[in-house]
């Protein structure tokens, strides 16, 4: 069987402000009915594979497995970095960890962010190129260029193949400007390089030995030294702050000399920028793109998408620009800077905007919040708490509160009192009182939390049980 190895990392700057460092695009419902991490996950599903190995951050592992239970996939793994180190470190974390299983492993490797609209395709890829994997040679799918690209980086083919099976790979390319992008598209013998590999754990493992062997060492110390928690397998902290912060093809695959690809070209898109979401969104005769609740007059070449059923977005004579408005941020940008919309995320950064960073959703282990007013001593937010999931047994110092539910039942702890609240009644949360929310039903419970006191920030918060294991 194949082992898939996802990576679930980023910041996603480029998709700003749908996606942002607390909540990158890979959770975000950019192509289809189905997250882009769903549908990576779904993809590499099935008889051939493995349950997969999940590689993410501590943000994600609640959102990770939320989202794989909404589509019926369950994980082999879920490892959790202890921070961002690039794929280098993840890819030979997930190697180490699936070779002390089964020494004899091939692993898939994906990042969790792309676009395959052919998974019947992408699956012949694979078989294509797993007879060479199991062999030794480290492969690597490069995408067939159909336009002079400068946001990708290129795979250089020692030669061509008609059969469209695993080609000796001379080199891997920088993303070039737009002269040389032309050229190599002309030439035909480059691809654009997809950052999907298939190998075996024993020749990864052996490649990194060889060209990385100080990486190796460090990396080999987080994992011996990963604990188990709450299902989740953590890789050791100190260990993990000496690795070198690097991508597995400046590491690797730059050095090797056991390389093939795979040509591949049948749909695919790593949506690196606004402008890849226009093309995946099939514009009509005008070159127009919409998304939720928008309007184009007389626009030509346009992205419209609006990312809140209440918020309708006109666009009124535009040419060349990308709108995407989401309730507490828009962007307005010409098509053209597509690949620059992380210079706005800097400046954001820079004046200190939540708006950088933070989605307005805040995804918690149990659901999600939205603030939807705030006040000098008060806010509203709006609460989900999945079915059979509970908050925190919980107080406050600076603030009461009171919870209204209006979709399902909340069953609530007040101190010693248990009551169950069902939809359209209320209840109120002394200063002080400990308390806890939890979901009984089978469904979503929907409710409406006021607060009211003199500080409402998120760390006026002392707990007692959590059964998330949070401080």
């Amino acid at each position: 069987m194949i082992h898939p190895v996802i990576l679930c990392g980023g910041s996603g700057t480029r998709l700003w402000p749908l996606s942002r460092k607390s909540y990158p695009k890979q959770f975000a419902k950019l192509a289809s009915s189905d997250t882009l991490f769903q549908a990576t996950a779904l993809r590499l599903s099935g008889e051939i594979y493995a349950a997969p190995t999940i590689i993410t951050g501590s943000d994600f592992r609640f959102i990770v497995t939320q989202q794989l239970a909404e589509v019926s996939v369950d994980p082999g793994s879920v490892l959790i970095e202890p921070e961002g180190r690039n794929t280098a470190p993840a890819v030979l974390a997930a190697a180490l960890h699936i070779h002390a299983q089964d020494p004899d492993a091939l692993l898939l490797v994906a990042p969790s962010d792309h676009v395959i609209t052919d998974d019947a395709a992408f699956a012949a890829a694979i078989q294509a190129g797993e007879t060479a994997a199991r062999d030794g040679t480290l492969v690597t799918f490069g995408i067939t260029p159909d336009r002079p690209e400068t946001g990708y980086g290129y795979l250089e083919l020692a030669s061509l193949s008609a059969e469209g099976g695993p080609v000796p790979l001379k080199r891997f390319v920088e993303k070039p400007d737009r002269k040389r992008a032309e050229e190599m598209l002309s030439a035909g013998t480059f691809l654009w390089n997809a950052g999907i590999f298939l190998f075996s754990a024993k020749a990864i493992l052996a490649a990194f030995e060889t060209h990385a062997p100080e990486l190796t060492k460090t990396i080999r110390s987080a994992v011996d030294g990963a604990k188990a928690d709450l299902g989740f397998l953590r890789l050791d902290p100190e260990a993990w702050a000496e690795a070198e912060n690097i991508s597995i093809d400046y590491a690797i695959m730059e050095k090797a000399d056991n390389l093939s690809a795979v040509p591949f070209s049948n749909g695919w898109s790593d949506l690196g920028g606004w402008n890849a979401v226009w093309r995946e969104q099939s514009p009509d005769d005008n070159g127009v793109a919409m998304s939720g609740p928008a309007t184009a007059i007389d626009c030509n070449n346009t992205l419209l998408r609006s990312e809140d059923e209440d918020l309708e977005l006109v666009g009124l004579g535009l040419n060349n620009i990308i709108a995407v408005a989401m309730p507490d941020a828009v962007l307005v940008a010409d098509m053209d800077r597509a690949q620059d919309v992380k210079e706005a995320v800097a400046a954001l950064k820079k004046k200190k905007a939540i708006q950088a960073e933070q989605f307005p959703r805040d995804h918690r282990p149990w659901g999600w919040f939205q603030s939807i007013a705030m006040g000098d001593r008060f806010q509203v937010k709006r609460i989900v708490v999945h079915p059979g999931a509970a908050l925190s047994l919980q107080s406050h110092v600076h603030r009461s509160e009171h919870w209204i539910v209006v979709e399902g039942s909340a069953l609530v702890t007040i101190g010693e009192d248990k009551q169950l609240v069902s939809e359209n009644q209320s209840v109120y949360v002394p200063l002080g009182a400990v308390h806890r929310m939890e979901n009984p039903g089978k469904v979503p419970m929907v409710l409406i939390e006021v607060q009211t006191g003199s500080y409402l920030g998120e760390d006026d918060i002392v707990r007692y049980e959590d059964v998330y294991a949070r401080g």
